[in-house]
């Protein structure tokens, strides 16, 4: 199983990658997350492209196709998502309804400096998704106080955290697999 992690931030160092590679170590054997990082080369969405997107687009658009679910980490930027990630999904969400993300298993976290840990962020990516036709779990996962939440493995130092991380990439998984488990 194959999950796509975006990290909502461009910045290398940033506190949503070290989220993502802490649910990535959180993931069950044989479930692999590989993360996008492509976000910033991605041009702004431009309607008159959708039918023949650049090839930047196309491979992105190609990855969270082959990707059996999505793991969306955000930074919030003025109480919102970061412009970047809302453009990639954007793109993503195009055409309507038959795109990419459309019944796309998906789960949103998020980390930032302040207290609340980018819960307006995570609302909103979360509203994004599910207007784009995504099946969006509807659990969060706040990481605040980022500067200090990560300990010098990269692993969340609070095992409260920790253990609601593990339990949300699990529910992920879950729903990925559920489909097959119906159907047997």
């Amino acid at each position: 199983m194959r999950i796509l992690g975006i990290a909502g931030s461009l910045r290398r160092g940033s506190h949503n990658r070290r989220l993502l590679r802490a649910a990535g170590d959180a993931l069950p054997p044989g479930v692999d997350l590989v993360e996008w990082e492509g976000l910033a080369a991605l041009p702004a969405f431009d309607e008159d492209l959708e039918s023949s997107p650049p090839e930047i687009v196309r491979d992105f658009l190609d990855a969270v196709e082959e990707a059996d679910a999505l793991l969306i980490a955000t930074p919030e930027y003025n109480a919102s998502l970061p412009g970047a990630l809302k453009n990639a999904l954007d793109w993503a969400s195009r055409p309507f309804p038959d795109n990419v993300l459309h019944d796309k298993p998906s789960a949103v976290i998020g980390a930032s400096t302040g207290l609340f840990g980018a819960v307006w962020a995570q609302a909103e990516v979360r509203k994004v998704l599910k207007a784009s036709g995504a099946h969006v779990l509807e659990s969060e996962l706040p990481v605040g106080m980022a500067d200090a939440a990560f300990d010098d493995d990269g692993a969340l130092a609070d095992p409260d955290l920790s253990a609601r991380l593990h339990d949300l990439v699990l529910d992920l998984v879950r729903e990925v697999a559920a489909p097959v488990e119906q159907s047997a």
